[in-house]
């Protein structure tokens, strides 16, 4: 992986998020002072950064309509002052209707402007082996928008967490010209020692683009365990950069990312143009 002066790096900020958003903003507020000192020029943080809490009841209070959360305004802000772009990862908001919950990504400018918005499209219901059942669809809607937005990194496709296990969302993001992917997530324990590396580096190599994936990791205010091991891959499907366990309320990776790897990952295995030249109705 190239490491030049003109490569931008990218920040992922890895966290334990908990049921105090105030404390969560903090928590973001340092890990950001630290990316800009390092030379960041975008930082990456994990799915539910603002609150982790799987008591619907308890969360429901903070949960609002964007037009009215001060969370949006809040991380605005503070992309504005350390000057810095800013992938939110996710944070809980209220559909427009005021019904159902979404589950929303916001990309910030270092001026302090939302420049794209992602819902998640894929909603994790699941019963796993070890007894943990999960239905994200009870409380939240899916979004139905693809998202591709110009950054300092490239143009940044927009995905959240169980959207991972879906390929052909990220072929319709290349399509749309994505050379770098965001996968926030708060991956559980078990499919996390499972699934979890093999998924980005497939992501990464079947799409030719930077996978950038910020985790949320450790035992969490509300009970719940999260796998970690926040990564960087490149497009040949190299980890650029992997953030270990512990480190407190945060822990940072520096990925920087070179737009060259993705032109000769490409050039290499000519995926699109193969696809192509077969005449095929998959």
């Amino acid at each position: 992986m190239e490491q030049g002066p003109t490569a931008p790096v990218a920040a992922i900020v890895q966290m334990r998020s908990g049921i105090d958003a105030e404390a969560n903003l903090e928590t973001i507020d340092r890990a950001l002072a630290d990316a800009v000192a390092q030379g960041a020029v975008m930082a990456f943080l994990p799915e539910m950064s603002l609150l982790l809490d799987r008591d619907r009841q308890r969360s429901a209070p903070q949960i609002l309509r964007e037009a009215d959360s001060p969370w949006p305004a809040a991380l605005q802000a503070m992309a504005r002052r350390h000057g810095l772009w800013l992938h939110t990862g996710s944070i809980p908001l209220l559909a427009d209707d005021g019904l159902r919950r979404v589950n929303r990504s916001h990309v910030i400018a270092a001026d302090g402007s939302i420049r794209a918005r992602y819902d998640k499209i894929h909603m994790f219901d699941v019963d796993l082996p070890t007894g943990e059942k999960w239905t994200e669809s009870a409380a939240y809607e899916g979004g139905g928008e693809l998202v591709v937005v110009e950054t300092p990194l490239g143009q940044l496709g927009l995905s959240i967490c169980y959207d991972l296990r879906f390929p052909e969302l990220y072929r319709a993001l290349v399509d749309r010209g994505a050379d770098v992917i965001a996968i926030p997530a708060a991956f559980t324990v078990p499919t996390g020692e499972a699934h979890w590396h093999v998924l980005m580096r497939a992501r990464a190599i079947e799409t030719g683009c930077h996978v950038i994936a910020a985790a949320q990791q450790g035992v969490h205010a509300d009970g719940r365990a999260t796998y970690g091991h926040s990564l960087a891959v490149g497009p040949w499907g190299e980890i650029i950069a992997e953030a270990g366990e512990g480190g407190g309320d945060y822990r940072l990776a520096f990925a920087p990312l070179s737009p060259g790897a993705v032109q000769r990952a490409r050039e290499a295995i000519p995926l699109a143009r193969s696809r192509a030249s077969r005449n095929i109705a998959l």
